[in-house]
């Protein structure tokens, strides 16, 4: 049975500000975009406003709490290690041609960090001079206030920010994929008998480049109708029985989108489809950093059936 499989798509990348020297990653181009999508230069001195790189903090390890057991013979031993929230510290200098300029630059700056509250997370891009970047997600949490100086207040001022990052951790910019789909099939008696599979069995080696566990996300193009995908390493597995769904099986063209974090099943249409996954067997499996050998396979696939599979390596530091 043929496999066909397609290259790592590279999206385009955004123009970035000039690089900027900061404590922790070094010479980086910084951007925030906030949760309308607009992105805000952090690092171009030549704008109304840029970072004041005395002060940032944040940038490295993430942080962990560790659970430890006293040992009989002297000290303990580690039992659990667990991430920890993070908290970027981001001084910023404002400022305007005059006072009416400065005051709308300070108010629209404002409301793009403290609208995360609202409207959901921003986002911290560091972009390299190689143009490799990586980013994290980001909630104001305090510090929108100026010096409360003399002089400050009218033309320009600067406040010391402390963004809040639920997940520590940094994403890379650019997802990494992995695509699958059956050839065309051959009619049985031309020019000689012959059979075509009834399934995409996909055996291949994912690469996670990153520093810690990823959670993939699988979509599924019909036609279908189970779905089971495994990781070799530790035997763990998950199957969507698209006949347990109200959907029923999935015909040409038709998409289901599978989640490991969070779970979740949806068709293209939005319908849940999480109850056709074989619980309490089903183990929506994380793909860890280095090489992992895994297997998907898709019954009841005719030509045009794919699986796509896409992560975000996922780094300690920016």
């Amino acid at each position: 049975m043929p496999i066909i499989t397609a290259p790592v798509v590279t999206p385009e990348v955004p123009e970035t500000p000039p690089p900027v020297d900061l404590p922790e990653i070094g010479y980086a181009s910084i951007t925030y975009v906030d949760p309308t999508g607009r992105r805000w230069p952090m690092t171009d001195l030549t704008a109304d406003w840029y970072t004041l790189a005395d002060g940032v903090s944040g940038l490295g390890a993430a942080p962990y709490e560790l659970t430890a057991d006293p040992h009989p013979r002297g000290g303990s031993r580690l039992r659990h290690v667990q991430p920890q929230a993070r908290s970027i510290v981001w001084p910023l200098l404002v400022r305007g041609a005059d006072h009416l300029k400065f005051t709308t630059n300070w108010r629209n700056l404002a409301r793009a960090f403290t609208r995360t509250l609202r409207e959901g997370p921003g986002w911290l891009e560091v972009a390299r001079p190689d143009g490799s970047g990586r980013r994290i997600a980001v909630y104001y949490r305090d510090g929108w206030d100026g010096r409360g100086q003399t002089a400050t207040g009218i033309t320009w001022d600067s406040a010391v920010l402390t963004l809040w990052c639920e997940d520590p951790y940094w994403l890379d910019v650019q997802a990494q994929t992995v695509h699958r789909e059956t050839g065309v099939g051959v009619d049985y008696l031309a020019p000689y008998p012959s059979v075509s599979s009834s399934q995409v069995l996909g055996a291949t080696t994912v690469t996670n480049p990153g520093d810690v566990d990823v959670w993939p996300t699988w979509q599924i193009t019909g036609p279908a109708t189970s779905i089971t995908f495994t990781r070799e390493d530790n035997g763990q597995a998950f199957t969507l029985d698209m006949a347990a769904t109200p959907h029923g099986a999935l015909l040409a063209g038709e998409t289901v989108t599978i989640s490991t974090d969070p779970p979740r099943a949806r068709s293209g249409t939005g319908e849940n489809l999480v109850s056709g996954l074989n619980w309490p067997e089903a183990v929506l499996w994380s793909i860890p950093p280095g090489e992992t050998a895994v297997i998907f396979q898709l019954n009841g696939a005719e030509a045009g059936s794919a699986v796509d599979l896409t992560y975000y390596p996922r780094y300690e530091t920016a």
